[in-house]
């Protein structure tokens, strides 16, 4: 079933906005909402490869889009 768009925005501008704070990235809104939303399918999809599912609530998905986010940013800085 999933969030939906709208909390799916909402729970990404968060978990964007906090990654964005862990790792002192100086990012903007925008940036933190797509990060957010971006770590979290990436995320999500690693981790279904090898056999953990994130429930589709709002406290399980924004931890796995800050960490989702947070390798982003992690990765990023590396390759730059």
């Amino acid at each position: 079933m999933g969030l939906g768009i709208i909390a799916s925005i909402i729970v990404g501008g968060l978990a964007g906005w906090i990654a964005s704070m862990i790792m002192k990235a100086d990012t903007g809104i925008f940036v933190n909402i797509i990060l957010g939303i971006i770590g979290a399918v990436v995320l999500n999809l690693i981790l279904s490869l090898v056999g953990i599912y994130a429930a589709d609530a709002w406290i399980p998905q924004l931890i796995v889009g800050i960490v989702g986010a947070s390798l982003l940013i992690f990765g990023y800085r590396r390759l730059s």
